[in-house]
């Protein structure tokens, strides 16, 4: 049976035609249906995703990654708004979110974990240890931290210190900092990380 998965759109804008446009990376859909996943983009719009979460039932929610957060210079507040109100439905409800990249600090802005600039993050690879070990994952990232706070737990950081993946200390919402939709071809260890994450 498929899990289907509310997902968040990054906003782009289109100066030619006037147009601020949600869009997500089509290897999403590529990369989910390996997983088992259906993916649902929410537009950034928050009545809008409430009335769809009123009438279609979803099983998680993934945030994805694409642009700063309004408090870090970023420029789409309805996207923020979104988030913050997905997040507080996903811990009431317990169901399971998954942050990535500007996700994943969507979720520490949440519960209030502040980001700086952070070096040698930025379209690269770096090695990172978890409980899995070293492994080498993409980064995309001008914002980190090094710091934490009670409600999350740090499940690993990169070589220089910055926290690259957490998890809430007991609620299943949990982020990463790299893009398992840019890691071509798609890591075996990221589809197996999804699976078990979004298993009902």
């Amino acid at each position: 049976m498929s899990v289907f998965i509310g997902i968040t759109q990054r906003v782009d804008r289109d100066d030619c035609y006037g147009e601020r446009r949600d869009g997500i990376d089509q290897r999403w859909f590529d990369f989910l249906a390996l997983c088992g996943v259906v993916p649902v983009p929410l537009p950034n719009h928050l009545r809008t995703v409430q009335l769809l979460l009123e009438r279609i039932d979803i099983d998680g929610f993934i945030l994805s990654g694409g642009g700063d957060l309004v408090a870090y210079g970023g420029d789409a507040p309805k996207r923020d708004e979104v988030e913050r109100f997905l997040i507080a439905l996903a811990l009431r409800r317990q169901v399971p979110l998954l942050g990535v990249c500007r996700g994943m600090q969507a979720i520490q802005d949440y519960f209030g974990v502040g980001l700086h600039p952070v070096q040698g993050h930025i379209a690269t690879t770096h090695m990172m240890n978890s409980r899995d070990g070293v492994n080498a994952v993409n980064s995309y990232h001008k914002y980190g931290t090094t710091g934490n706070v009670p409600e999350l737990i740090v499940t690993a950081r990169a070589e220089d210190g910055v926290v690259e993946a957490i998890r809430h200390k007991s609620c299943r919402v949990a982020g990463i900092m790299w893009h398992p939709e840019r890691q071509l071809p798609y890591a075996e260890q990221d589809q197996y990380m999804i699976r078990q994450f979004f298993a009902k």
